[in-house]
């Protein structure tokens, strides 16, 4: 267990990553799916007012900072118009059914089952950025979700009460943007087909 103010250091590395991916969304060198970070800019800003409800305290900051990061995305792709990933059906259907369980969280209220359906809608937002990264990761960019990650394990570390509120978002922050950042950093999806077609062949 860590200093809970190392959390200010997690806060910090999430704004350089989200602030490098937003001005590479700028350029038109990464094209975010907008379902998927408008999404992930709503979704963690509820469970920050629920976590705070719970009692959570600093280690709080994370999620708002995750919520916040997406928000300088998407402002960033509204704002070049060419910077722009088409929106396809199951983009639609997985922004419904994350829209679907954030109104289920919020009929709920707080506690353990409005974090669990909050982790369900932001994964179910996550989707379409997943298939993405694995079918072309060249229009993503790694370094918000090595950052993310980094942040997530810090706020991990310096959980002071291990209980579930206040750990089980951060976990799941951990594993969501290490997947991404493996698909988008090591090419994975690309290295498979190439390993199946190679096989084929």
């Amino acid at each position: 267990m860590i200093n809970e103010k190392f959390v200010y250091l997690g806060a910090i590395l999430n704004v350089i990553g989200s602030s490098t991916y937003a001005w590479n969304t700028l350029k038109g060198k990464t094209k975010p799916n907008r379902v998927t970070w408008f999404l992930w800019m709503l979704i963690p800003m509820i469970a920050f007012f629920a976590m705070i409800g719970e009692g959570v305290g600093l280690t709080s900051l994370m999620t708002f900072m995750v919520g916040f990061g997406p928000f300088l995305v998407l402002t960033a792709s509204l704002m070049n118009k060419k910077a722009y990933w088409k929106i396809s059906t199951l983009d639609w259907w997985c922004g419904g059914l994350s829209v679907l369980a954030v109104i289920l969280w919020l009929i709920t209220g707080t506690g353990v089952i409005a974090i669990i359906l909050s982790i369900a809608a932001d994964l179910l937002a996550s989707v379409p950025t997943v298939i993405k990264s694995y079918r072309d990761p060249s229009s993503e960019h790694h370094s918000v979700f090595r950052n993310g990650a980094i942040s997530a394990a810090i706020t991990m570390l310096a959980i002071q009460h291990q209980t579930f509120t206040a750990f089980a978002f951060p976990l799941y922050i951990f594993l969501n943007c290490s997947v991404l950042y493996t698909l988008i950093r090591l090419r994975l999806g690309l290295k498979i087909k190439s390993l199946i077609l190679s096989n084929r062949n």
